[in-house]
């Protein structure tokens, strides 16, 4: 296949592109360079040692759009481009609509006049809002508690209006869980600017020195230690699953949404714990009160996507931990 991947040279997005070109398909990457680097296309020929073609600029622009369909026969989109802070979304709501939503509709009306009507549509866990009970299933009620998650739900009810009213298109929504790690080369990772907003990123930080510590948000919630509960996800493995999402579109028509988690919870005591052990490092923590909107416990069940992808996480805690400290210490 040849894939049009957006926000190809982001975190999950870079990790998914090198798992396409193992797996022997070619890829197109549109990136706007917002929250990534162009750097990471090197990195990606080096792990794969394998070309790609690379548009910089913003799904927004339909024009680049057009030109990238027009010049390249594109089987399947992922959609990843879009801004993913919730804190910044409560902070800058009409920024995260304006982004996330035009960007999405702009992609979706020139697919559909090129004929490419294969999507993959990053969406998150945050579409659940504050579940009833765990593990959390595709079917539950779906709510949020942010202007980030909203613009995910707003996404998802988009792709199912289109895909109602044009039988021809197939769409597969991947909500994530926590993904963390980086590839085992070390070569690419995540590393955001500033205070990270998610756990694994601080921790590293904390452990590299460049931050003092850890933040723990609440030790008083209903869980094993008090601290919050969530599901991890390594980055390779969540890449793989739209691998996998990737062929289900191109083989079968239709809509439906898939939870990408290893159905495992871990607190924010045991990330750090784990950390420290494995990496033989030591990470200060301080414990403050509770954030707005955190809830207590969030973690997947797995058993449809397995079921209609053959998805299954196979990467431990401890290859996440290492691999997330591995990618800071090679790029120091």
């Amino acid at each position: 296949m040849k894939l049009l991947i957006t926000g190809g040279t982001g975190y999950i997005g870079s990790h998914t592109v090198v798992e396409l070109l193992n797996n022997g398909d070619e890829v197109v990457i549109i990136d706007n360079l917002s929250n990534s680097k162009k750097d990471v296309i090197e990195k990606i020929k080096e792990i794969t040692n394998k070309e790609v073609t690379f548009y910089e600029g913003d799904v927004k622009d339909k024009n680049l759009l057009e030109e990238i369909f027009k010049n390249n026969k594109i089987d399947v989109v992922i959609h990843f481009a879009g801004y993913k802070a919730v804190g910044e979304s409560v902070e800058k709501p009409l920024m995260y609509y304006d982004n996330n939503l035009i960007s999405t509709i702009n992609l979706c009306e020139v697919m559909n006049k090129y004929g490419v009507k294969k999507l993959v549509f990053s969406s998150s866990a945050t579409v659940y809002g504050m579940p009833k009970e765990l593990p959390i299933k595709e079917d539950f009620p779906l709510s949020t508690t942010n202007p980030y998650g909203t613009t995910k739900l707003m996404i998802e009810n988009i792709l199912r209006d289109l895909a109602y009213s044009d039988k021809d298109w197939s769409i597969a929504i991947l909500r994530y869980f926590n993904p963390i790690g980086a590839h085992e080369s070390g070569l690419i990772g995540e590393n955001p600017n500033g205070i990270p907003n998610n756990l694994m990123p601080y921790i590293v930080k904390v452990a590299n020195k460049e931050l003092d510590h850890l933040n723990i948000f609440g030790d008083d919630y209903d869980t094993k230690d008090g601290t919050g509960v969530r599901d991890y996800i390594h980055v390779v493995d969540l890449a793989k699953g739209h691998v996998l999402a990737a062929k289900k579109v191109f083989d079968e028509k239709g809509i439906d949404a898939y939870n990408l988690g290893t159905g495992n919870g871990y607190s924010v005591l045991e990330m750090v714990k784990k950390f420290e052990e494995v990496n033989n490092v030591k990470v200060n923590y301080v414990i403050t009160k509770r954030r707005e909107g955190d809830i207590a416990a969030c973690y997947a069940d797995t058993n449809y996507a397995f079921e209609k992808l053959g998805f299954k996480a196979t990467k431990t805690l401890d290859d996440m931990c290492k691999d997330a400290y591995n990618f800071v210490l090679k790029n120091r």
